[in-house]
């Protein structure tokens, strides 16, 4: 009898000890769960992102220029988009062809008068692709690469990148622009309404939505994306020349926005602050010196854009 309750007991015994190596191990799992979304919802993850792609370094708004963003283990890339007269979306900063950078489909240049005479909204897709937009040297950035490049199709490009990335195994947001102002009166792009439902079909179509931002200097467009796009994040871009207060921004959108994107030279501290107990992220552009990208960091920004990436890696 008593040999046999001590062999009871071990088996008790042993089933407390499988039982507390079961918690244990249960605990540890939802410790990394937990761990793994609070880093995801945490403000302290620096977002460097690549303006344009990062055109200090390869013609801007192009193919290549994200796949090197990527290369350097960039969180997000930024861009800009226009809509073609065949209601394309291409992946733009300017509504015309900048005589900057760019070629005619003849290999020549333009002056700025002719470049700015090609709008983008008046021309369809298969014209815009045959512009070169990466093999003249660039005068604002001399150390830009020269390749042969083109303004490409947004789908495009998310293919393009979401395949590039999955090969180095990484994860990339976007955080794209759409370039509508009341300036223009609806002259350089489609009404906005119309502009934001061809931008969002593409991102959507892409199964972007849950890590793209839209940006935009009109209030107009925001509103749209939030109205009609819960899942997108917004972030309000802010000339230096604008003198509101971040209660007075939001006024104007009518929300909150997930981001507030300032010219980097009206950063402040106090500015910081203010956004962050709204719970508001903060990220300024553009920023391509060092020096200032630390001194920003100092301050508390969420992350900042610009057109040299690898300055973020220094």
């Amino acid at each position: 009898m008593m040999i046999e309750r001590i062999k009871q007991m071990k088996t008790k015994t042993h089933y407390c000890i499988y039982a507390l190596y079961a918690l244990y191990a249960l605990f540890v799992v939802l410790s990394s769960c937990s761990s793994k979304k609070n880093l995801e919802n945490t403000t302290s993850v620096f977002d460097g992102q690549a303006h344009r792609g990062g055109r200090g370094l390869m013609p801007e708004n192009t193919i290549r220029a994200m796949y090197n963003a990527i290369d350097l283990g960039i969180n997000t890339l930024e861009m800009d988009l226009q809509i073609s007269k065949d209601k394309k979306v291409v992946v733009s900063h300017d509504s015309y062809f900048n005589s900057k950078f760019c070629l005619t489909p003849e290999g020549k240049e333009m002056t700025a008068k002719d470049g700015r005479s090609r709008w983008i909204m008046n021309m369809p897709y298969d014209s815009i692709r045959r512009y070169d937009t990466g093999l003249k040297p660039h005068p604002d950035f001399p150390n830009q690469q020269k390749m042969k490049a083109y303004k490409p199709l947004l789908s495009v490009l998310i293919d393009s990148v979401e395949a590039y990335a999955q090969k180095k195994k990484h994860i990339n947001h976007y955080n794209i622009e759409i370039k509508t102002s009341p300036e223009y009166k609806d002259q350089g792009h489609p009404p906005v309404a119309e502009f934001v439902e061809l931008a969002m079909k593409v991102i959507y179509d892409k199964k972007i939505q849950k890590r793209t931002t839209i940006q935009s200097f009109d209030t107009r467009s925001l509103k749209l994306v939030k109205a009609g796009y819960p899942q997108v994040k917004i972030s309000y871009l802010v000339f230096k020349s604008n003198k509101k207060t971040i209660d007075e921004h939001i006024a104007d959108l009518g929300f909150k926005p997930d981001i507030f994107s300032p010219e980097y030279l009206m950063v402040t501290p106090e500015l910081v602050k203010a956004c962050h107990d709204r719970k508001i992220k903060v990220v300024p552009w553009t920023i391509n010196d060092l020096a200032a990208i630390n001194k920003l960091k100092e301050m508390g920004v969420d992350g900042m854009i610009s057109d040299y990436p690898d300055l973020f890696k220094k």
